[in-house]
């Protein structure tokens, strides 16, 4: 048989019908309202192959480098023409169509879902590699069940196969054939809290079909809710901009605005919360673990249209536990003072470098003390218990990197390479910025984490109408900074990707080859790109000063500049060497073709229109379309600021205010000069003033604003980047929580001002 009914299947029949269809299969079985419906079984789909003789060349096809983009792609193209392109025998075609007229009147709406029986495993996620396809009819639906099977061999599904080591002639996959429920509102429900695992009921709601929810188009309505009780103990009504639904006319699905008087209208009725929380209970009930269910109410009834476990709940120390690890640390002498770059308290014992060789000395657990940290010190610092430098500031490179590697750091001592010794023990403490004798802390910090070993993110995440995003320097940090449950990524920094090369991207270029630069990039971009898709991941070009390029092999060949921060840097340094700035373009064309359609590119340092229009033509040159990719430019000087009418004229899809530069040539502060970072503000008057009128601007022409400089994580910042309209705020790891917090408060405030 090439179909099996979702009533006749269950988890056991995983092999035959996949992950998505033997989860739907189990809560049809107990009496949950699930929409009827049949799969096209696994075994048809290796028949299929095997019976039409294209298996091994198939799995020959995609026998590739997956690191080699151009491979990758052939291999996809290749898979793909096999299976589309063969005739699916006349039998099997028969049994689906006979089973789909049997479910109607042959004129039926249906949701055609691919299931992979490597799917919604504990130590993979195969979640959207595959395709779903809305509103299909008997005309199209064969064809869309073979466009399901040949997307077993997307070029991102082939790469993270190989990635997690799974043979591709081992995995099969089934499709799901299901009524389609005409959702008016929808959404996800997870039935116990997330991270925590408290029994508190969690769902968000949108209007129309649920994937707006389950893609980010839209910020949705949260509930929190008392498992027990039933109570609603918190409720976030969001603006919902945008719904997916069902054209009448083509029974296509599209993207349509919310009406004006449904946009901030509560979704969910009293009586809906009710069922939700009732098939909640059941749905946890009968798997014995807690679910992450998506959901849809259509005339009246509520459907459950997919459960998969919970993955992300952590067990973490408990309070008490907690408590007997602190230790009075009153008796410590105090060492050094300097600022609390990256919270946390750590102890251990120092090791002084003064040179890159003494890196390998570097132990786990110890507290790295030198001048200034670089890019080659990454590893040595994941390995670091803490951090302490003689110089830098709140945006220096270790003050960036420790926050994202959730180590403590204290940053711009003055002398703490010359006050330490090695071997002393110390404790860092991040927060206050303080060195102290002895060892108040038994062990290294936490990584990843907060200074109480909880994860990041472990409270309940609010759903915001103001996206809340998150920076990133280094993709090893990439995972740490996903599990904060930001909206995206609103800032990935190329440079420190680039100088961890340890030679600047012209001698490295000479000595290895376009070909091996532009792989490191893709490599590191993708990274973070596939820990967040389909997340938007927004990376900005190449952006560092010539005095950090000065300390790489070939820096001897870069200006020698007595301001490095107002100099050759930026679009200026891209656009004065173009063969280097279209490999770093050519890297992301590279990976919008394997399908990380979540990259956005962004500019950094432009002056006006006239550099955002040079940058535009040389991603035209290299094949990306503008029209097509979402692209925009950092407003980092106060001429971009002003000029951000021609900038806007230019195509950007949004500006980012990259505070850090902004603050510092708005008020003549060097922001990595310890001796006035006193007045370097991110509040005065002056600098908010330019980010308003901005906001303003790009409001009125439809461009998206953000914020990814420090000063995004400050409450003070965020209140006022809220109540002026800004679209996204990007914040450090550590702080991605407390914003969230903040942007719901203030959002909650005005819902309440203007209704009173």
């Amino acid at each position: 048989m090439a179909v099996a009914w979702l009533e006749d299947v269950r988890s056991a029949d995983l092999g035959t019908v996949g992950g998505k269809a033997a989860s739907l299969g189990e809560l049809t079985g107990a009496g949950l309202p699930v929409p009827p419906g049949f799969v096209v079984t696994a075994g048809t789909y290796r028949t299929f192959i095997e019976e039409a003789g294209i298996d091994e060349e198939l799995f020959s096809a995609v026998d590739v480098d997956s690191e080699d983009s151009e491979a990758l792609e052939a291999a996809h193209e290749r898979a793909h023409e096999l299976i589309v392109e063969t005739e699916v025998p006349e039998n099997v075609r028969e049994e689906i169509i006979e089973a789909y007229r049997s479910m109607g009147d042959g004129k039926t709406f249906v949701a055609v879902r691919s299931s992979a029986t490597a799917e919604d495993l504990p130590d993979a996620s195969f979640a959207g590699q595959q395709e779903t396809f809305l509103n299909v009819t008997e005309e199209n639906l064969v064809d869309r069940v073979q466009e399901c099977w040949a997307s077993l061999f997307s070029q991102r599904a082939i790469y993270y196969r190989n990635q997690k080591g799974f043979p591709h002639d081992e995995v099969d996959i089934a499709v799901v054939v299901q009524t389609m429920v005409d959702a008016e509102k929808s959404g996800v429900m997870f039935t116990s809290h997330p991270s925590t695992g408290d029994p508190r009921i969690i769902i968000e709601a949108a209007w129309g079909l649920g994937e707006a929810v389950v893609s980010g188009a839209v910020s949705p309505d949260n509930y929190v809710v008392d498992r027990t009780t039933g109570e609603v103990e918190q409720e976030t009504v969001a603006t919902k901009k945008v719904m997916h639904v069902k054209d009448d006319e083509t029974g296509e699905t599209v993207e349509r605005e919310v009406p004006e008087d449904k946009r901030d209208q509560r979704v969910l009725e009293q009586a809906e919360i009710d069922r939700l929380i009732e098939l909640g209970r059941k749905v946890e009930d009968h798997y014995g673990d807690p679910q992450d269910v998506e959901w849809a109410v259509a005339g009246g009834e509520v459907y459950m249209l997919q459960s998969r476990p919970i993955t992300t709940i952590d067990d973490g120390a408990s309070e008490s536990e907690r408590e007997s690890e602190e230790s009075d640390d009153g008796d410590n002498e105090y060492l050094l003072s300097g600022l609390g770059a990256s919270p946390g308290t750590a102890s251990g014992e120092v090791r002084v470098v003064t040179k890159l060789d003494h890196l390998d000395q570097v132990g786990q657990g110890d507290v790295i003390v030198t001048e200034m940290t670089m890019p080659d010190m990454v590893p040595a610092m994941k390995r670091a218990a803490a951090i302490v430098t003689d110089e830098g500031g709140m945006t220096s490179h270790a003050a960036i990197i420790s926050r994202e590697l959730g180590v403590p750091a204290v940053v711009g001592t003055g002398g703490a390479t010359h006050t330490l010794e090695n071997g002393q023990v110390v404790t860092v403490d991040g927060e206050m910025g303080a060195v102290r004798e002895g060892r108040a802390v038994d062990e290294p910090a936490a990584s990843p984490g907060t200074d109480d070993g909880a994860p990041v993110g472990a409270k309940p995440k609010p759903i915001t109408a103001t996206e809340v995003k998150v920076n990133v320097s280094i993709p090893d940090a990439a995972e740490r900074a996903a599990t904060t449950g930001a909206d995206g990524v609103g800032l990935l920094r190329l440079e420190h990707l680039v100088l961890s090369l340890g030679k600047t991207p012209e001698r490295f270029i000479a000595d290895e080859g376009a070909e091996a630069y532009v792989q490191e990039l893709m490599d590191g971009i993708r990274q973070v790109a596939e820990e967040f898709y389909p997340r938007p991941v927004r990376a900005r070009t190449l952006d560092a000063p010539t005095d950090e390029f000065r300390q790489l092999e070939g820096g001897d060949e870069e200006p020698n500049e007595h301001n490095p921060m107002l100099g050759y840097r930026g679009i200026r340094r891209s656009l004065d060497r173009p063969d280097v700035f279209e490999h770093e373009l050519e890297a992301f064309k590279r990976l919008y073709e394997q399908g990380y359609e979540n990259l956005e590119i962004m500019f950094p340092l432009v002056t006006d229109g006239s550099d955002v229009a040079a940058a535009r033509e040389h991603m035209e040159a290299v094949g990306i379309d503008p029209e097509k990719r979402e692209w925009g430019v950092m407003i980092e000087t106060p001429a971009s600021a002003f000029g951000v009418e021609d900038i806007v004229d230019e195509g950007v899809d949004f500006v980012s205010f990259g505070t850090n530069d902004l603050t510092q040539y708005v008020l003549a502060v060097d922001r990595n000069n310890e001796h006035v970072s006193d007045r370097f503000d991110e509040l005065h008057p002056a600098v908010l003033d330019i980010m308003g009128d901005t906001i303003d601007v790009c409001r009125e022409a439809g461009v998206d604003t953000s914020i990814c400089g420090q000063a995004g994580s400050h409450p003070d910042m965020v209140e006022f980047l809220v109540r002026k309209g800004i679209t996204s705020i990007s914040a450090n790891i550590d702080a991605v929580g407390d914003v969230f917090e903040e942007v719901d408060r203030i959002e909650e405030r005005l819902i309440l001002d203007s209704v009173r």
